[in-house]
């Protein structure tokens, strides 16, 4: 018995250590990237503004850490109207309305996007506002995807497991296919990475994220 409980207390121990580490990385390098990105962030907003009407940023709620939601920061990417708009478009392409319920994105052609917003969703720029959510501790550099409040009960049983951890900017599942995976194929990554993180895997992981955004792939 008292092996049984020195194992729990061992256990919780370095769970707790891997969190705080994890929680002080994200601190020092998000602070550093959004430094290094400020002057890039500035020259996004201005194109924004140019390209068509609206706000900047696009602020919406996410599932956060034991299922508290937060507000999540982006770069606005879709023209106002965009729930018309995607839901005129589905009524009249099928295969869309496949894809859709497949993927939950859009992955040939988005008339929600602009054009600049496409652009940014290509090379993933349209996320570095979320830094502000890693300094903020509602996410983390790397994590599972921030789902959506509306997907919480197409997550089934992974949802218990998922939002045991703060979700991340990039994590294995946009490294690993992006959205050529479909919606049960990024609950079982996410999965796995929760059930196995390391700060290891996180450096790893960022790494891979890089070569990723630079080549744009399986990006919309």
């Amino acid at each position: 018995m008292n092996q049984s409980l020195d194992s729990v207390r061992i256990a919780a121990a370095k769970g707790f250590f891997t969190c705080g580490i994890k929680r002080l990385f994200d601190i020092l390098a998000g602070m550093i990237i959004l430094v290094l990105v400020i002057p890039i962030m500035g020259v996004v907003a201005v194109m924004i503004k140019l390209n068509s009407r609206g706000p900047v940023f696009y602020i919406d709620s996410r599932l956060g850490k034991n299922g508290r939601y937060f507000r999540c920061y982006k770069f606005r990417t879709m023209k106002q109207n965009c729930e018309s708009v995607l839901e005129e478009y589905l009524r009249t392409e099928p295969m869309a309305e496949k894809e859709w319920e497949r993927f939950a994105k859009l992955r040939c052609f988005d008339p929600r996007l602009t054009t600049i917003g496409a652009k940014l969703r290509k090379y993933s720029i349209d996320e570095l506002p979320q830094l502000i959510n890693v300094i903020k501790g509602e996410m983390s550099l790397v994590g599972p995807r921030p789902y959506l409040p509306r997907e919480e009960k197409q997550m089934g049983y992974s949802v218990s497991i998922i939002l045991q951890t703060t979700p991340g900017i990039t994590g294995l599942w946009q490294v690993s296919g992006r959205n050529s995976i479909d919606f049960p194929g990024r609950l079982l990554m996410d999965e796995w990475y929760v059930q196995n993180q390391t700060l290891w895997l996180d450096i790893i992981i960022l790494f891979k994220t890089i070569r990723v955004v630079v080549n744009g792939h399986d990006a919309y």
